[in-house]
Formats: C-alpha cells, structure tokens, sequence
C-alpha cells in the first residue's frame, strides 16, 4: 500500500431488519454495518458498483479504508466479512471493524527499491526480478509505513535479496515466519545461454577424453 489511505465513501442507512436490506439493493446500494471501537454500530449503505469495483481489484479484505459517512467522523475501518449470493456471488451485505489507532492489522506494504545506479550486478547487464512488490505485514493503525525500502545498491549477478535484509517499520513484523525472497538478480539471458553451452562443450570434451 503505497500513499494515502483509499477512501470509502457510504450512506447512513436509516432503517435497520430485511426490509430496508432489501429495499437498498433494489436502490442499486449493498447495505453493511460497522461496529467496534467506543461508538455504537452504524448502518450503512455503499454503492454497488464502487464496492464490486474494490472488491475486483483484490485485497479488500487486507486494505485499510477511511470511511467516509456524512454527518460522521471519519474513521479507519478494515472489512471482516463480505456476504455473497450463493447464485450471483455478488455481494449482499459487508462488515466493517473500526480500528483503534494501537490496533494491529494485516495489510500488503508496497516495497520501493533503491540503489539501481550503483548496483554492480545490473552495472554488468545482470537482471533485478522483482518476486514480491508488496509484503504482508502486521502493523498498527496508527503508524503504517507507506512503503518498504530495499537498498540494491550491493548486490552482485546471483545474489538474492531476503526479507530478513530489510529494516522493517517499528512495531511491524512479516505474516510469514520464513525468510521469504523479496528479490534476485540473475545474469543475462544471453550470457546464461551462453555458460549453459559452454558447459555442454566442457562435458563434451570430458566424455571424449574419457573414451580415448
């Protein structure tokens, strides 16, 4: 997650039951309802082709939103629960938990690599795979980074680039126990193509001196 936080915009709903859930689809709105924090639970209605626009683009569920309700202070939420049409599997209700700012919440942090100038592999033609541009960490509500940065500024034609390499925000921690790879940087294809046969013509001449 890189920036700002996304904001989420939605109505205060003024009836409660069935009745109003049902009469809000109709109005082309998804009804929800947010709860936790020290403030009573509020209903709400979103737009439903805003919320399946976000609920498309991935990660809602881990995407920390400031919610915008008219007549209420905003406030971070994070969803808990996305309820679907069994047919349809479009959504028909959404859960919304208020976070405190010392709340703990997993959410995907954008990594931003430095160094490329100075990186001696890429000097050499070498090649940076990214494999993770985001990582998943636990952070608080109150302090999340707005990225991870990666300094590549010495990595070399083979080397690899771990989590346990990067300095982590305070009071964050990844969601994985391992030491996952971030990225690597790997020769050329041309020059790999090209130690590959330099290999086969190494294994070849072994075998005919061999058989000699």
């Amino acid at each position: 997650m890189a920036g700002e936080i996304p904001d989420l915009h939605a109505q205060a709903r003024t009836g409660t039951g069935k009745g109003a859930a049902r009469q809000a689809r109709r109005d082309g709105l998804v009804p929800g309802i947010v709860f936790g924090g020290d403030a009573d639970p509020l209903p709400i209605n979103l737009n439903f082709n805003a919320l399946l626009k976000s609920l498309k683009a991935g990660r809602f569920k881990s995407t920390l939103f400031n919610l915008k309700v008219e007549g209420h202070d905003d406030v971070r939420v994070i969803c808990r629960d996305v309820q679907r049409d069994v047919v349809k599997d479009l959504p028909t209700h959404v859960d919304f938990m208020r976070l405190r700012r010392t709340s703990k919440v997993n959410l995907f942090i954008h990594v931003e690599f430095e160094g490329h100038d100075k990186c001696p592999g890429l000097r050499k033609g070498g090649v940076l795979t990214v494999v993770r541009p985001e990582v998943e960490l636990v952070v608080t509500a109150g302090d999340i980074p707005e990225q991870i940065v990666a300094d590549i500024s010495g990595m070399n034609i083979g080397d690899t680039l771990t989590i346990s390499q990067l300095t982590l925000p305070a009071g964050s921690k990844p969601t994985i126990d391992r030491d996952f790879v971030i990225a690597n940087l790997s020769a050329p294809s041309g020059l790999r193509s090209s130690g590959a046969d330099e290999e086969d013509d190494a294994e070849g001449e072994e075998e005919a001196a061999a058989e000699e």
